[in-house]
């Protein structure tokens, strides 16, 4: 899919004493350290895990909410 968009998520705060499955989405986005950041299809999966731990990332770039 040449064109999909795409949205930039950057990792703000540590999964330590976090839910196993927090964790877990964090590593399946391509974070697992403090200022990592990531470059993913904005699809509807995607932003039900950056929901899922929107307390611990923050959208950085293709915010169009």
């Amino acid at each position: 899919m040449a064109g999909a968009k795409k949205i930039k998520v950057r990792q703000i705060a540590s999964a330590a004493r976090r839910k196993h499955d927090q964790h877990e989405t964090l590593i399946g986005l391509g974070l697992n350290r403090i200022d990592r950041v990531a470059e993913l299809p904005d699809t509807p999966a995607t932003r039900g895990m950056i929901a899922k731990v929107r307390h611990l990332v923050r959208v950085v770039e293709g915010a169009d909410r």
